[in-house]
């Protein structure tokens, strides 16, 4: 029986190097796929993991409708054995629907990899629905570590150096441009971080957790 399975855990935790993964043993075994992802760090239609992996990738935006793509393609006599949706969290909730509908009614295995929550601590749609109608639900047994050496639980977001928790909810940035300088007289820069809850309560950053130990800001509750 084909599964919707969902694959998620905070930035840092291996999510779109698990999809190429999944995608590598599927095609060893003969198997023939379809990669998707919505606003990879890579650019437009690509599939990237942080240790430098990357394949293409069929672009999700907001007009893309899953179940005509996958009839339009089994229609024209072309091979679809199971799907690989990354960065699922930036799926709409008809999306979803729509996937699970390819696994229900295709009987083509769906693995949709994502992160829960975005930088407010509020679960993105896409991925609330994926936790609704999946099959399973895996969370990523590789932790990704807050600064202070607890696992990260939570997704941060900050502009030139400072967190934030308003905004718009999509903003492509970087884990690995943390605490970087934006040029003078330019847009904020925009950078991701994961912490543990404690710390992203206290909006407590690895930079600014460093201003305090050198004395330049106070103790948060100080």
């Amino acid at each position: 029986m084909a599964e919707l399975q969902f694959f998620t855990g905070t930035m840092d935790s291996g999510k779109s190097t698990l999809a190429l993964q999944t995608n590598h043993n599927r095609a060893q075994r003969g198997l023939v796929g379809r990669i998707f992802t919505s606003q990879d760090r890579a650019g437009t239609a690509m599939l990237s993991s942080r240790l430098g992996l990357q394949h293409q990738a069929i672009e999700v935006d907001a007009a893309f409708h899953f179940w005509k793509y996958v009839v339009d393609e089994l229609t024209r006599g072309a091979r679809v054995d199971y799907l690989i949706c990354d960065e699922a969290q930036f799926y709409t909730r008809d999306q979803v629907d729509q996937l699970a509908k390819v696994v229900d009614d295709l009987q083509l295995d769906v693995f949709a990899f994502g992160i829960l929550t975005d930088f407010r601590s509020e679960l993105f749609p896409g991925s609330a629905r994926l936790v609704e109608l999946a099959d399973r639900t895996h969370v990523l047994q590789v932790e990704a570590l807050c600064w202070c050496g607890r696992r990260a639980t939570h997704n941060a977001r900050t502009e030139d150096g400072a967190m934030v928790v308003e905004g718009e909810v999509i903003v492509v940035g970087d884990v690995e441009q943390a605490g970087g300088d934006a040029p003078e007289g330019g847009p904020p820069e925009v950078a991701y971080e994961v912490l543990c809850r404690m710390h992203h309560r206290r909006r407590m950053t690895a930079a600014r957790a460093h201003a305090v130990a050198l004395g330049a800001e106070p103790l948060p509750f100080s």
